[in-house]
C-alpha cells in the first residue's frame, strides 16, 4: 500500500485494538514460533539464519548444525568453509557464517558461553538486532517481547495498528496497544496471520478471521 494512502488511514484506538486482538486470539489460541529449537543457543542461531529465508528451510538445516555444533565454543572455533556449506541453502551464507562465528566468540568472551537474557546484552552480539533479540527473549526466556518482521510490519500497517515504516517505532506502537503479557503472543499472532493469510501480494481476504476489523483500503471484497 502506498505511503500516502496509509497515512490517510485512521489508526485504531486501544479499545478497537483490544477487540481485534481478542478476535485474533480466538483464531490462534496458542501461537508458537515455528523455528525448531530446544535451547536458547539453537533458537539464536536459527533466528540469525532466518533472515531472508523461510522458517521451513531453516528447520531443514538446523538438525545437522545441532549435531555438529553443540555449544557456543563449537561455533566459535568452527571451520568457516564447513559452516558455510552446512547453511548455504539459507542464503547469504557467507555473512551468516561470519555473524554466527562472531556471535559465539562474543558469547564466550563476555557471557561465559551462555546466551544472555536481556535486550541490552543481546544486541551487542554480531548479527543480532532487536528482532532477533526479541525472538529469543519472548520464545525462550518467556520475557515480554514484540517481534517485528516483514509480516508484522505489513499486517500492522494494514490493520491500522501503526503508520510507521520503522521497525523500532512499530514495536513501540504495538507495545502501547498490548498489555506486556500479550506482547510475545500478540506479535506472534500478527506474524502468523501475515505469513498464512494476509499475504503481501495476494492476501486471502476470504479466509481472514479478522476481516471485519480490517480498515485496509486494499482489502478484497468477500
Amino acid at each position: 500500500m502506498p505511503v500516502s494512502s496509509r497515512k490517510k488511514q485512521s489508526l485504531l484506538t486501544r479499545a478497537q485494538a483490544a477487540r481485534l486482538f481478542s478476535t485474533l486470539r480466538g483464531k490462534q489460541p496458542v501461537p508458537q514460533v515455528e523455528l525448531h529449537h530446544r535451547t536458547a543457543l539453537q533458537l539464536l542461531i536459527a533466528t540469525i539464519l532466518s533472515a531472508q529465508c523461510t522458517d521451513q528451510r531453516v528447520n531443514q538445516v538446523t538438525p545437522a548444525l545441532s549435531r555438529r555444533y553443540r555449544t557456543a565454543r563449537d561455533y566459535a572455533i568452527a571451520d568457516t568453509a564447513e559452516l558455510e556449506r552446512l547453511i548455504k541453502s539459507t542464503g547469504f551464507f557467507r555473512s551468516k557464517a561470519r555473524n554466527i562465528i562472531g556471535c559465539c566468540r562474543a558469547l564466550l568472551d563476555r557471557f561465559a558461553g551462555e546466551v544472555p537474557d536481556t535486550m541490552e546484552a543481546l544486541v551487542t552480539l554480531p548479527g543480532v538486532g532487536r528482532k532477533t533479540a526479541n525472538v529469543v527473549l519472548g520464545n525462550h526466556f518467556r520475557k515480554p517481547a514484540v517481534v517485528v518482521d516483514t509480516h508484522v510490519k505489513r499486517v500492522s500497517q494494514r490493520l491500522g495498528l501503526t503508520a510507521s515504516e520503522n521497525p523500532d517505532r512499530i514495536e513501540a506502537d504495538l507495545q502501547r496497544l498490548l498489555p506486556p503479557d500479550e506482547w510475545t503472543v500478540g506479535s506472534q499472532r500478527i506474524l502468523l496471520h501475515g505469513r498464512y493469510v494476509c499475504l503481501a501480494r495476494k492476501p486471502k481476504c476470504g479466509e481472514c478471521g479478522i476481516y471485519d476489523h480490517c480498515r485496509w483500503k486494499g482489502k478484497l471484497p468477500r
